[in-house]
């Protein structure tokens, strides 16, 4: 029997944030996802669209915080990290 992938590497747990029209249109307003390190806001993405619908209805690059504070696709994920995901705002 070979070794269980858990010792092959590190996962990290984040708690992803749906706000507004995200909220609505993913039926929920929270998910948590564990993700092996390193990972990236973009591989989060990724990731949480791997999940099929409704999550497909993510855009490419949605603006997203970490932790409170914009982040881009690049910026790195530390577990327990707290990933907001805020649709575009109209305004007038």
């Amino acid at each position: 029997m070979g070794p269980s992938l858990s010792f092959l590497f590190a996962l990290m747990r984040i708690r992803i944030l749906f706000f507004a029209a995200y909220r609505e249109r993913m039926g929920t307003g929270e998910l948590l996802l564990e993700l092996p390190e390193p990972a990236t806001v973009g591989e989060l993405l990724h990731a949480i669209r791997s999940l099929g619908e409704p999550f497909l209805y993510l855009p490419g690059a949605p603006v997203v915080a970490v932790n409170r504070r914009f982040a881009s696709l690049q910026t790195a994920l530390q577990d327990e990290d707290e990933v907001a995901l805020v649709p575009p705002m109209a305004g007038g």
